[in-house]
């Protein structure tokens, strides 16, 4: 019997944080295949949504999600400079492998092939021996998604992926991000302040303000 895959689902989704009520029953899907941008003012609370998705915030309600937890990219990156760019993908693998062996510097060959695929995947072939803290801004970010794709999740979440890169650097990081969804089946839940970016390359466009989520 065939698997029936359903992405990303959240179910009344509540959130506090110091007293104060972030996310009010909040319910959505992101099909797998999908782009959903998540829309809103500084503080409305995107990043909360996404990080209670992805299991680092205690919340109400439901998460269900193909493979279990979601992927999250950070909007900062959070690569540890002194590592390689391959170094930094397979810190993805740490949930499968524990951390005994990449504490004495041992990684299983597959998991360094893997890894040297998922740079492949988002266009750094070649530069995984060079150290974060050497590349440019879209490649650290392409490094932090290659970092997720490794988590083997179906769902990806990404938090502001382009704030911080140029113009075009951020279109060839959605644009990645929709190759990812529309050839690899990822369901991808992503946060964006620049609604012309969002009306080019989601499929949907939430927007969230004082705890609420509706479709724009």
């Amino acid at each position: 019997m065939l698997e029936t895959r359903r992405g990303l689902v959240l179910r009344g989704l509540g959130l506090s944080l110091g007293g104060r009520m972030v996310l009010r029953d909040i319910s959505l899907d992101v099909a797998p295949g999908e782009v959903v941008s998540l829309e809103g003012p500084s503080g409305a609370g995107k990043t909360s949504l996404l990080r209670a998705a992805a299991g680092l915030l205690p919340h109400a309600g439901q998460v269900l999600a193909d493979g279990g937890r979601p992927a999250l990219v950070f909007q900062q990156h959070a690569l540890a400079g002194r590592l390689t760019a391959r170094g930094n993908v397979l810190v993805g693998a740490l949930g499968r492998l524990g951390f005994w062996r990449p504490a004495l510097g041992v990684w299983p060959a597959a998991e360094v092939a893997a890894a040297e695929s998922c740079l492949a995947r988002v266009g750094l072939a070649g530069l995984g021996g060079r150290r974060a803290a050497h590349l440019s801004g879209g490649q650290r970010q392409r490094v932090a998604i290659a970092r997720a794709l490794l988590q083997r999740a179906p769902v990806l979440l990404a938090d502001e992926p382009v704030a911080s890169l140029d113009p075009a650097n951020a279109e060839a990081i959605l644009t990645l991000l929709r190759g990812l969804a529309r050839e690899g089946g990822l369901a991808i839940l992503v946060s964006l302040h620049q609604p012309e970016l969002a009306r080019r390359f989601a499929d949907r466009r939430l927007r969230i303000a004082e705890g609420q989520l509706w479709e724009t």
